[in-house]
């Protein structure tokens, strides 16, 4: 498939140390990546936008001696502003907007030495945990191109598990790194709110639920990352906590014997697959063999005062983003320039009154203070990633009468009539089914983790979620590496990299 077959045996860090050797120059790992792109692409549908002129160029240059040096990068097609590169958020309305900057997390991606070869599919705003867009196309899984990859950090996802790049940029406000994670057998951290930076643009995103980071193949690449991207910038409203030391360094430490509370039972649904199951307890039985203590627990919560509230912020966040892309697009947004889905809930967030999200919001925050109680008597949580295995590409599209109803309410913009009918609840029944175990933790802000420990018979990926306390991405690190260790994922190629080459 290439002229560097070795590339798929190297993380990030150490396709940097082969650069800092003078082993390869970066201008052909940037060769080798647009290879790649060009073979996979056409069947995955990951990449929405090449770099390849950008990226050839900085491949030529002079680069920063940071710790992913010459190290191509992908960076998800939402929120991260590359100035001069388009930034639809996978939106028809913003598909023309070019940024006229960096955000101040590309500018630090850029520190590091890694070089942009393009951007991922992300379904419209982020808002679904496929990734379908209407404006470019469904991004398949690389282990079966029938199923999804998940979302919305699907296309980031679906190109590091192809090995076209070794880690990429995604984002996560209800699971949306930890769920592509998941059915794409990559290691993917959320980190703690507050940890990364999302400015000049945004203080907090999603009013707090949504940050950024990466997925990728190694635990030492995620942890290398976010030392050289974590930190308050210029004028943030709050940030975590910094570790004792760097992350890196936590990458191979002891984590000691840890309290491990466990559950397979859903936060926000009614059922598991039993390959989910059996992914949770044979990582259960994992982590007693390393010598930690494991008990059956699980914070209890009331799961249709959070759907309500969770949903209640998502509509207003949605109406925001509408409203926002107004002013960037400079026209007024009409029903046609949006999905039906996310129409919908731009209009029930039209609805909304102060005093709902205001209430909303001290819902969540009532919450997570129950989960931080629980969080007192064990130091992780671990849980399935996700309820079902990869699901296959539309089976959360609305069915006919759904999408009628959408279209037809949308096009009156029949907001009213929608929260008379309990729009919200309805809305986000169908997602939970696939993700009730993720935004509990977006609400918290505690860091969490999805690790590919399990394939199911059918050969496709099965994540563990683990979560930690509040700032403590120190003791995730260390569980990760050691579950890294003793169960190793990073030899697993999915068959369409072996399809590739043949």
């Amino acid at each position: 498939m290439s002229g560097f077959p070795e590339y798929d045996r190297y993380d990030g860090l150490g396709l940097a140390e082969l650069v800092k050797r003078g082993k390869v120059k970066p201008s052909e790992l940037v060769e080798e990546a647009i290879t790649r792109i060009e073979k996979l692409n056409p069947r995955l549908n990951a990449v929405i936008h090449k770099m390849y002129d950008q990226a050839r160029e900085k491949s030529q240059g002079e680069l920063p001696d940071g710790p992913f040096k010459g190290v191509p990068f992908l960076l998800k097609d939402l929120l991260a502003a590359y100035e001069g590169a388009p930034l639809s958020n996978g939106s028809r309305f913003n598909k023309d907007f070019i940024p006229d900057h960096d955000s101040e997390l590309v500018k630090r991606y850029k520190a590091t030495g890694v070089i942009v070869v393009g951007k991922t599919n992300t379904p419209e705003y982020g808002l679904l945990p496929v990734t379908e867009p209407e404006l470019f196309g469904p991004t398949c899984n690389p282990w079966n191109l029938s199923r999804t990859p998940g979302g919305s950090s699907g296309g980031s996802a679906a190109a590091v598990a192809a090995r076209i790049v070794p880690l990429a940029h995604g984002s996560d406000g209800g699971g949306s790194i930890r769920m592509p994670a998941s059915c794409c057998g990559l290691f993917g951290l959320k980190p703690t709110r507050g940890r990364n930076p999302l400015g000049p643009d945004y203080g907090e995103a999603w009013q707090g639920l949504a940050c950024e980071h990466v997925l990728s193949r190694s635990v030492r690449d995620s942890a290398a990352m976010l030392d050289a991207t974590a930190g308050p910038d210029v004028g943030a409203p709050y940030t975590a906590p910094p570790p004792p030391r760097p992350f890196l360094d936590e990458v191979g430490s002891d984590p000691g014997t840890l309290r491990i509370a466990y559950s397979y039972k859903p936060f926000l649904a009614d059922f598991v697959h039993e390959d989910c199951v059996n992914g949770l307890e044979a990582a259960a039985h994992l982590c007693k063999d390393l010598g930690h203590e494991l008990r059956e627990a699980a914070p209890q919560i009331d799961r249709d005062m959070f759907a309500r509230a969770f949903m209640t912020i998502v509509c207003a966040e949605t109406r925001a983003g509408i409203e926002k892309s107004e002013f960037l697009m400079g026209r007024k947004a009409k029903y046609r320039d949006f999905e039906p889905s996310t129409w919908m809930l731009g209009l029930l967030g039209k609805q909304l009154r102060a005093p709902q999200l205001s209430n909303a919001k001290l819902t969540l925050q009532y919450m997570s203070r129950l989960i931080g109680h629980f969080f007192e008597k064990f130091d992780i949580l671990m849980t399935p990633t996700l309820a079902l295995p990869p699901i296959k590409i539309g089976a959360l599209q609305p069915d006919k009468k759904d999408a009628f109803i959408m279209n037809f309410l949308g096009r009156l913009n029949a907001g009213g009539l929608l929260m008379a009918v309990k729009g919200i609840e309805d809305l986000a029944h169908k997602a939970y089914t696939f993700m009730p175990y993720t935004p509990l933790f977006n609400v918290t802000g505690q860091p969490a983790m999805s690790v590919p420990l399990h394939w199911n018979d059918e050969g496709l990926p099965i994540g563990v979620q683990f979560i930690g306390r509040y700032a403590d991405e120190v003791t995730l690190f260390r569980l990760a590496a050691q579950l890294e260790k003793a169960k190793p994922w990073s030899h697993r190629l999915p068959p369409i990299c072996s399809e590739s080459k043949s």
